[in-house]
C-alpha cells in the first residue's frame, strides 16, 4: 500500500511539472530536458529563454498555508540544484550561454464565483544564484 502511494504521488508530481512546462512554454521558453539527475540531485525542467539556459524548480502546494510553494525551496535544495546544474553544464560543454535559476510555484486558488479550484502559477525568474 505504501509503495502505491509513492507511485501516485510521483505521477501527480510529473503532472504538475507538465503543467509548469506548458505554462513556461506559453511564456516563450523552450523545453530542453525534464528531470535531469546527477548524484547531487534533480532539476525538474531545463529550458531555454532566448540565449539563456534556465534551470527550473517546480513546487506544488495545495494551499499557501505553511509558507506556500515558493518558500519551500530551502538553501539546501538550492545547493543541490546548483551542483546538478554544474553537472549538466559539464556534460554539455557545447553550451556557451548565460544561466539562471527560476522557481515556479503551483497553488490551487479557490474562485469565489463558482467555488471551483483554479491553478495559479507564481514564477520567479532568477530566484537564486
Amino acid at each position: 500500500m505504501h509503495f502505491g502511494r509513492f507511485i501516485n504521488s510521483q505521477v501527480f508530481g510529473n503532472a504538475q511539472e507538465s503543467k509548469a512546462a506548458l505554462y513556461l512554454s506559453s511564456q516563450g521558453l523552450k523545453l530542453l530536458c525534464r528531470n535531469y539527475r546527477s548524484r547531487h540531485g534533480e532539476i525538474d525542467l531545463i529550458m531555454s529563454d532566448s540565449n539563456t539556459l534556465v534551470f527550473v524548480e517546480v513546487r506544488y502546494r495545495r494551499s499557501e498555508h505553511f509558507g506556500g510553494a515558493l518558500n519551500s525551496v530551502t538553501g539546501i535544495k538550492q545547493k543541490k540544484i546548483r551542483l546538478t546544474a554544474a553537472h549538466y553544464l559539464q556534460a554539455h560543454p557545447q553550451l556557451q550561454c548565460s544561466c539562471r535559476f527560476d522557481v515556479i510555484g503551483l497553488t490551487h486558488a479557490t474562485t469565489t464565483a463558482a467555488n471551483a479550484a483554479e491553478l495559479r502559477f507564481d514564477w520567479i525568474k532568477n530566484a537564486f544564484y
